[in-house]
């Protein structure tokens, strides 16, 4: 078990338009999660997402999987 505290970012992509996520990649090593939260929401639920299921996701959006067609 980690005692380290989650080190919340947005991405530098985020403009601001209120429809953001924070991620805590910091504690990925320590933890294999990468928790996920809404920016607008600090105090809200936290949604702990396994380190290879986000890396897929990161790498499908890299690949244009999710645009809209």
């Amino acid at each position: 078990m980690t005692t380290e505290s989650p080190r919340w970012f947005k991405s530098s992509y985020s403009n601001n338009g209120g429809n953001c996520i924070e991620v805590a990649a910091n504690l990925a090593a320590s933890c294999g999660i990468i928790p996920v939260r809404d920016s607008k929401s600090a105090d809200g639920p936290v949604v702990g997402v396994r380190t290879a299921a986000f890396s897929a996701f990161v790498a499908g959006v890299r690949a244009g999987q999710f645009d809209a067609a």
